[in-house]
């Protein structure tokens, strides 16, 4: 969402209830500030086309609902940014080995013999980045910044056709930052402004792409109401929120 947009919030008040997954009772929210929706409604903004930003590193970090949705709808022509391609099955792969994507911008793609095969084969374009400086480049896109310096990736395949800046005679890449239409971002705990906290390393870069997108969808464990989380602990501030959902499930990984 852009910064008019994020100020403009539709006020809509009405009350839903949702199953607290830790007490096994009931939890009013009400859902002053109209960010709380369901799947149905947040898959109506992730269309054909769309460049979408997904977090998480081998699928930790990945929102199991969302991924399935996008695959259920059979949204294609993507430009997909994930910090890797998740594991066989898991995480980004799955968007990936079902050809809904076009472009992947990632670090690496090695736990996922699939998305090599469709690479080699010409059925997808990927455009590779140091994980440092893609974690970066978000970032950046995150705080309106025009690009960044750094020497990593000089004299290799990742300086090609990018311009060589020279700083007290040190050569340097500008990296230029990265957007997205929409961010799918997995949070351990929502309010309903959209203040997040995520799990251990899940967050990965989960609050990078928050901010880095037009459109910032939350799949959260939890949903509870503004106050419940103490505001030194919020890592996402809600104002980069623009819609929560409560998905739920989770990836079944190779050794279980």
């Amino acid at each position: 969402m852009g910064a008019g947009a994020r100020a403009g919030f539709a006020y809509k008040v009405y009350l839903m209830i949702f199953k607290s997954k830790e007490g096994g009772g009931k939890m009013e929210i009400e859902n002053k500030f109209g960010k709380i929706s369901t799947v149905e409604e947040a898959m109506k903004h992730i269309n054909d086309g769309c460049t979408i930003m997904i977090a998480g590193f081998g699928g930790i970090g990945s929102s199991y609902t969302l991924i399935n949705e996008i695959i259920k709808k059979k949204v294609k022509n993507m430009t997909l940014i994930s910090i890797d391609a998740g594991d066989p099955e898991v995480g980004p792969d799955y968007i990936v080995r079902n050809e809904l994507v076009k472009k992947l911008i990632t670090s690496h793609i090695g736990a996922t013999p699939t998305t090599g095969e469709l690479m080699n084969a010409g059925k997808l374009e990927v455009e590779f980045s140091p994980q440092g400086t893609l974690a970066e480049r978000i970032r950046a896109g995150g705080a309106g910044l025009g690009g960044f310096l750094t020497d990593v990736g000089l004299g290799t395949s990742v300086a090609e056709g990018k311009e060589i800046v020279t700083v007290d005679g040190k050569d340097y890449l500008l990296e230029k930052p990265l957007t997205a239409d929409i961010a799918i971002v997995l949070a351990e705990k929502a309010d309903e402004f959209g203040n997040l906290i995520y799990s251990k390393t899940a967050r990965g870069l989960n609050p990078h792409m928050a901010m880095a997108a037009d459109f910032t969808i939350v799949d959260a464990k939890h949903i509870v109401p503004v106050g419940d989380i103490d505001p030194e602990d919020v890592v996402t501030p809600g104002v980069y929120v623009d819609m929560i959902v409560q998905g739920g499930g989770d990836w079944k990984w190779g050794w279980q």
